[in-house]
């Protein structure tokens, strides 16, 4: 009788515990609140920088004596905009989810470089703590905001720096394992990263989450524009210019669908991914040392190839690179467009040949 009173007090809160909703739906829209503030941020400081765009470099607001320019302020409000995305996929009611905010930038800045793996669990658990308290005393309106924010904020800090040190410890990991073994290191950084793009998870926000930049990022970056730009070619026969577009600058999530009827298309783009990827980190020295969460974009809205740029930007301007050479460009356009578009329609083809793919299996 307790166990169905549980099971109807957690039907009536809204509160599912899954791998489907923990897993797939709240790191996806982590990755979004990322889009709309880190991503975003760092793409408009990066336009102003290089086009000498005053209102966009110069500082708009200051705060505490700290100048923040438009992109700067974009930045200064991820954890928050990460906490609320969480919040909004775990369907908090609405006092819930504005709570969401001052535990999203405890969370994010108490957790460092690895803030935003902090931020989900922490933000995970707030909200679901939160709804069990919404609307069940006539003072909602100070006990919900209270509760989120009280719990948010304490997990913070006792949480989210071990959670941030370990991220970082993770994340770095990869990366020195990159520069070890750029070939192997290469090839899985690809290929995971790359599968991650297009199953129903975000690869932008496990990036983000352990901080891939550098060369492991450069692979990262490889893996995704295999699956984007490589099921937008090898599909063209069946989707025409309209999936070219939507796979190769949007998501090549859309073919989630064909795979689980024919697991064997994904051969090709996986492949493609497993031969880009060593030739991202071993041929062309490709870094992706923008926000880590471009690392896992890929095409999608040229935000893997904007991050690389800015990068590269960075790093001039930190004095470790002296200038963007014709071998960087031509390093990005090979990894990013030409060799995923050349390389998996190749694979696919020898796919048909055995029977493995046929005319339908990549409609969207």
């Amino acid at each position: 009788m307790a166990k169905n009173s549980a099971k109807d007090f957690l039907k009536r809160k809204n509160i599912e515990i899954s791998g489907k909703r923990y897993g797939i739906d709240a790191l996806s829209a982590m990755a979004q609140g990322l889009f709309c503030s880190l991503l975003v941020g760092t793409i408009i400081n990066t336009i102003g920088t290089q086009f000498g765009i005053g209102i966009l470099t110069e500082p708009v607001a200051t705060i505490n004596g700290v100048g923040y320019t438009v992109g700067g302020l974009c930045i200064a409000m991820t954890g928050p905009a990460m906490a609320v995305a969480i919040a909004y996929a775990l369907k908090a009611p609405n006092m819930v989810l504005f709570s969401l905010i001052p535990v999203g930038f405890a969370a994010n800045g108490l957790g460092g470089a690895g803030g935003p793996l902090a931020v989900l669990f922490i933000a995970i658990i707030a909200t679901e703590i939160g709804k069990v308290v919404a609307g069940e005393t006539k003072i909602d309106i100070l006990v919900t905001p209270i509760v989120t924010v009280g719990v948010g904020v304490a997990l913070s800090a006792v949480l989210a720096p071990p959670i941030g040190a370990l991220a970082m410890k993770v994340g770095n990991l990869i990366m020195w394992a990159t520069e070890l073994q750029p070939f192997m290191m290469g090839i899985l950084v690809a290929v995971i990263v790359g599968m991650a793009l297009t199953l129903p998870i975000s690869s932008a926000a496990i990036c983000a989450a352990f901080g891939l930049t550098g060369l492991a990022g450069g692979a990262a970056v490889a893996g995704c524009c295999a699956q984007m730009v490589g099921f937008a070619v090898m599909s063209f026969k069946e989707n025409k210019w309209g999936g070219l577009i939507s796979q190769g600058i949007g998501t090549s999530m859309l073919q989630m669908g064909n795979i689980v009827k024919n697991p064997r298309i994904w051969i090709a783009p996986t492949l493609t991914a497993a031969i880009t990827g060593p030739i991202a980190t071993c041929v062309f020295k490709l870094q992706m040392n923008g926000a880590p969460v471009s690392s896992g974009m890929g095409t999608c809205g040229l935000v893997g190839q904007i991050g690389v740029y800015s990068g590269w930007v960075a790093d001039i301007e930190a004095g470790v690179k002296t200038a963007i050479t014709g071998m960087d460009w031509l390093g990005l356009i090979m990894i990013s467009f030409i060799l995923p578009a050349v390389i998996c329609p190749i694979i696919n083809m020898g796919c048909r040949k055995l029977g493995w793919v046929k005319d339908g299996d990549l409609t969207l």
